[in-house]
């Protein structure tokens, strides 16, 4: 609607009342006082009998907003002490049933066993117990034709989406073997409340001793002793990551270009595809590239972004002007700005961590990358502060940290600050580069933080190793 709005499409919004309109009441203020005057967009309120052409918003406006805003947290706060009491009187709350289980056509708060899922999961666990891997358990039940817990869902007619799944995987993993194995839900006991969500915030993860297992709810699919003796070769079999690996700088950034999954470092310098690595060239092919060719292209493209910036001192200044200039005081950087910037820095230190898990890279590495992370998470609650901070007319020569839309990008800083790169390093890659995407025919997508794209061919690499196998 506001792009309909912005392109002079709409010039007329009603509703039934204003709680249909919006319940938080700063934004919509926002847009009832500020956004819609300045875009000339007439406001109708038909219950509140409110018309912006007919008359002016009266006083008692914002007030209603706070009481639709407070009525929706009220609700909220009800809704959330009755799902918790459900889940401590151990009923089953869920959209979707995990996989072995689904929900009893008289009573959709219990669970009863799927049979033939109920039996791939018990036959997940002997492999297991007999000494199979979790990568070995995957490459089996894949090769039997077993369609993967999400896709078996599909088929069954339910509409369930894996907010964790890559679109174009639908094959059995190492990390669905791994949740299987540590699922508690199997024992007969039930299991929730691992994450917590308030009103407009995204879920959190919960710490085990506060998740809700109420015992003996459903039918086990596991025996007790059976779990318990797995949980304890999942203890044994940790494997200890070498803090000796070398740190990649391009850890979280490199995509198969096919499947989408991370790129796994292999010994001594090289990148294969990790579904390749993981599951066999039947899910993909190898897309490998050394590290030092890798290495040198980017570092030559950037070479030649820098050297097209002989005046970006220049151009940055009357930018920067130019964006102060046509700026009005409600429009200067706000905290929204920088919280894209934060989301980002968030979103990578997730991926890390997934790699992390997968053991894609070290235990060194993930330190390394989390620690980087945090600083810059630091950095930008920082900018943040300084937002109320009047801004000067012209770029300090000391690049700020906080800049207009338009010259405020931390690459500009970096290109500034490095306008001669001799050498890439980890700060590089995370303030310049968004993602670089590996083609299985000797080719490279190197994607820029600003909209920047290049794509560049290499000379064929080494043979690539035995799939499923290890560095």
């Amino acid at each position: 609607m506001t792009k309909d709005i912005e392109s002079g499409l709409i010039n007329c919004v009603i509703v039934k009342d204003l709680s249909r309109f919006g319940r938080d009441y700063i934004d919509t203020g926002k847009y009832l006082e500020r956004y819609f005057p300045v875009h000339n967009v007439r406001f109708i309120s038909i219950t509140d009998n409110i018309d912006s052409l007919q008359k002016p918003y009266d006083l008692l406006l914002p007030i209603k907003n706070i009481f639709n805003e407070q009525y929706a947290r009220d609700i909220s706060e009800k809704i959330h002490a009755s799902v918790s009491t459900k889940q401590k009187a151990g009923e089953f709350i869920g959209a979707f049933a995990s996989y072995g289980y689904k929900k009893s056509p008289s009573d959709k708060n219990k669970l009863i066993i799927d049979e033939y899922a109920a039996e791939v999961i018990r036959r997940i666990f002997r492999l297991y117990l007999s000494g199979c891997g979790k990568m070995r358990i995957a490459s089996i039940l894949n090769e039997d034709g077993i369609v993967c817990p999400s896709e078996y869902k599909k088929m069954n007619g339910e509409n369930y989406r894996n907010s964790n799944r890559l679109q174009t995987t639908c094959y059995w993993t190492y990390s669905t073997i791994n949740r299987i194995l540590q699922n508690e839900l199997y024992t007969g006991n039930m299991v929730q409340g691992r994450k917590t969500q308030h009103m407009r915030q995204k879920p959190k993860s919960r710490e085990k001793s506060d998740w809700i297992i109420v015992e003996n709810t459903h039918e086990p699919i596991i025996e007790k002793a059976d779990w318990e003796k797995a949980q304890e070769l999942l203890k044994r079999r940790t494997r200890t990551l070498s803090l000796d690996t070398n740190v990649s700088i391009f850890a979280g950034f490199l995509k198969c270009k096919d499947c989408g999954r991370a790129m796994t470092k292999k010994a001594p310098h090289h990148y294969y595809c990790g579904t390749y690595v993981r599951s066999g060239r039947q899910y993909c092919t190898p897309h490998s590239i050394s590290h030092a060719v890798l290495e040198k292209i980017i570092l030559k493209d950037i070479q030649v972004i820098l050297s097209h910036t002989k005046n970006l001192r220049q151009l940055l200044d009357q930018n920067y002007t130019a964006a102060l200039a046509h700026q009005k005081p409600s429009h200067t950087p706000k905290a929204s700005q920088l919280h894209a910037k934060l989301k980002k820095i968030q979103k990578l230190k997730q991926s890390i961590y997934e790699d992390y898990k997968e053991d894609l890279i070290s235990k060194k590495e993930y330190i390394t990358y989390r620690e980087d992370y945090i600083k810059k998470e630091d950095l930008l609650l920082s900018q943040i502060k300084r937002l109320t901070e009047s801004l000067s007319g012209r770029l300090p020569d000391t690049c700020p940290e906080i800049l207009p839309e338009t010259p405020g990008k931390s690459w500009c800083r970096h290109l500034l600050e490095h306008q001669n790169i001799q050498r890439l390093d980890r700060s590089i890659i995370v303030e310049m580069i968004h993602k670089i995407e590996i083609y299985d025919g000797h080719k490279i997508k190197i994607i820029y933080n600003f909209s920047n794209e290049g794509e560049y061919s290499f000379p064929p690499q080494s043979p690539a190793p035995t799939s499923g196998i290890k560095a």
